[in-house]
């Protein structure tokens, strides 16, 4: 993958443009994001979880720099259709994690609003994440016929997952 920003890797400095091993860089941040999100996500939806304050302060902290992150390996127009995305898939995120916290006997209207903001956006993060690995590890980044397939294939895989824990 081409970074879109420099930046230094393991002490190793990479510049704009500098092709990254997607199979280092995806493995470490699906791992550590799912390691955060799972913190998130536990945080905001225990019983006797910590303040508002310090989920939003955690959260929103880890969210930043990896929006960052985001920004410099992938550019500001797929962060941007990141969130285009999100907002489109508002059903998705609603039906994941209610699914989730059905292992739990609760569900989304259970909590207010403002619990979902962390969670919601960790998962947005995580998605874009995934997507970004399909179009990589298909080899679909430049070649436009590959990425349409994998578009596709990513589109439908979601709306069976989605609808799937909808009807559950």
């Amino acid at each position: 993958m081409k970074l879109h920003s420099s930046m230094t890797i393991n002490g190793k400095a990479f510049k704009k443009g500098d092709e990254v091993s997607p199979k280092f860089v995806y493995p470490f941040f699906m791992f550590h994001m799912l390691m955060f999100g799972g913190s998130g996500f536990f945080m905001a939806y225990t019983p006797d979880g910590p303040p508002l304050a310090f989920l939003y302060a955690h959260g929103g902290f880890a969210i930043l720099i990896y929006l960052v992150f985001y920004l410099t390996m992938f550019g500001k127009e797929a962060v941007k259709w990141m969130f285009i995305n999100a907002a489109l898939g508002i059903f998705g995120l609603y039906t994941e994690i209610n699914w989730l916290l059905s292992f739990f006997g609760t569900t989304v209207a259970d909590y207010p609003l403002y619990v979902h903001v962390i969670p919601f956006l960790y998962y947005v993060l995580y998605t874009f994440l995934l997507r970004q690995a399909v179009i990589d590890f298909s080899g679909a980044r430049d070649d436009e016929n590959k990425r349409r397939t994998a578009d596709r294939f990513y589109i439908i895989i979601s709306m069976t997952i989605y609808l799937t824990f909808y009807f559950i």
